[in-house]
């Protein structure tokens, strides 16, 4: 019997490090990783500091730990597996005094990462080994984005962006009802289990007073410590190449006409209008903290449905616009117009979304009554269910097709309360037909029927509703 040479393995890998964050004495670091060789079942990340004070406290998508300056990253249960061209990324809080430079030197098992690949002689040897530098896959943050006619464009290359993917519900409820911050983690490894279904875009519904801090909010889930957790998730999304949108959804006011969500003056509801009093300065506040990151989109608010309380779509648009006192409304309404302004004020140039009335349902004069906007960069959202009046193609062909030749448009909610996907199989069908993007409703375990909800796990594992969204980003997104 000849034995035959063991097979040579191909090495190799790159590393992107990145400082993500930083304040005195801390910083928060991410590192992304892409196995260029063969692939493994296993790993481990291996780097130096380039100082002695500088430490890892605390990471997440990777196990740490730390001897003097050398650090080591090993594989979590779910990450482990890495073929040809994958990444995976890990992300630490670390302290440091002093400097704080970057490490420049990282090996994957043992195999330095240089960007390129090795393929050791076969015994005994043969020909030099030939194999050339593998190009690893686009990986990188979310584009800048603008408005550039009727489509959202990379601000970099020009290149049309449609948006696909998912709602993260729970940063508009939870800590409004002293349950903590969100609904489930808001972690990497969600993160990532979202990336498996091709998720591109992620809107972010907030609350009003727990950004504001209000006293009508518990004090550990409001003001600073609810706008660090917002700013953390927003900017880990972007490092994944996800673009966030974030959004107002549960507001103040007291409102009990028709349609009314609750009797509540806090934000525990869907409220007819943004109000005057705090909506301005929720707005004046998340500009600030997005202006000079593009990437982000800034949705104003969830659900108008201001005609429901002034009686008619005329006067319900012209609140939408203007705001003020508007009929059957108690609180004064902040317009759109005025919002537009107060977000251009804080010198943010983020592109900014606006919905229609009837929960966003109705796109019938978006165009007549647009807001002006000093940097041209308004773009329109609507939501479709399958027990919304605007549910049929006949209404997304007068409505939303229309508004979508002269504005960029995305569906921003599509969903349906039958735990199928036949419906928005269709209005999908629609959307693809009119290079129309879409995010399904929602990224949460709840039960589909009343949720509607897109997965059973946060694995990724989804829902018989779900799994018609999964099927179609598969094949329209990247």
């Amino acid at each position: 019997m000849t034995l035959s040479p063991a097979s040579a393995a191909t090495t190799g890998c790159s590393v992107t490090y990145k400082v993500t964050g930083s304040w005195q004495g801390g910083f928060q670091g991410d590192i992304a990783i892409t196995n260029l060789g063969d692939a493994v079942s296993t790993w481990s990340l291996g780097f130096d500091f380039p100082t002695t004070t500088q430490k890892v406290t605390q990471g997440w998508g990777g196990k740490f730990s730390q001897s003097g300056a050398h650090v080591t990253v090993g594989n979590e249960t779910w990450n482990g597996s890495l073929g040809t061209n994958a990444t995976t990324s890990a992300g630490f809080i670390g302290s440091f005094s002093g400097s704080n430079p970057v490490p420049t030197a990282f090996t994957l098992n043992g195999v330095a990462c240089t960007g390129g690949t090795t393929t050791p002689p076969t015994t005994p040897p043969t020909t030099p080994p030939t194999t050339p530098p593998t190009t690893p896959p686009v990986t990188g943050a979310a584009p800048a984005l603008k408005v550039s006619g009727n489509k959202l464009v990379n601000k970099s290359t020009g290149a049309t962006v449609k948006l696909y993917g998912i709602n993260r519900s729970g940063g508009e409820f939870a800590c409004i009802q002293g349950n903590g911050f969100w609904d489930g983690p808001m972690d990497q490894a969600s993160i990532t289990a979202m990336r498996t279904w091709k998720v591109r875009v992620v809107r972010v519904p907030l609350n009003e007073e727990c950004w504001l801090g209000t006293a009508d909010v518990p004090a550990q889930y409001g003001g600073t410590a609810y706008q660090n957790q917002v700013k953390t998730y927003v900017n880990l999304l972007v490092q994944n190449g996800i673009t966030p949108i974030v959004e107002m959804h549960w507001s103040y006011g007291l409102y009990t006409g028709n349609s009314s969500g609750c009797s509540d003056v806090k934000a525990t509801c869907q409220k007819p209008m943004p109000d005057a009093q705090y909506a301005p300065s929720f707005w004046t506040g998340v500009a600030n903290a997005f202006k000079g990151n593009d990437a982000v989109i800034l949705d104003l608010f969830n659900e108008p449905y201001p005609e429901r309380a002034t009686g008619d779509e005329t006067s319900g648009w012209k609140c939408w616009r203007d705001g003020g006192t508007c009929n059957g409304i108690g609180y004064q309404v902040a317009g759109f117009q005025n919002l537009v302004n107060t977000v251009r004020a804080t010198g943010a140039t983020n592109v900014i979304m606006i919905g229609g009335l009837a929960y966003s349902n109705n796109m019938s004069q978006w165009l007549a009554y647009k807001p002006t906007d000093s940097l041209n960069n308004l773009s329109a959202f609507a939501h479709i269910y399958n027990f919304n009046t605007c549910a049929n193609t006949s209404c997304w062909d007068s409505q939303i097709g229309t508004t979508a030749q002269t504005v960029p448009v995305t569906l921003t909610e599509i969903g349906e309360n039958d735990c199928a996907h036949g419906f928005v199989d269709s209005l999908m069908n629609w959307a693809d037909a009119h290079n129309i993007g879409y995010l399904g409703w929602t990224w949460n375990t709840w039960d589909c029927s009343s949720g509607p909800s897109l997965i059973s796990n946060y694995d990724g594992t989804a829902t018989a509703y779900g799994q018609g969204l999964k099927a179609r980003l598969a094949t329209v997104s990247n």
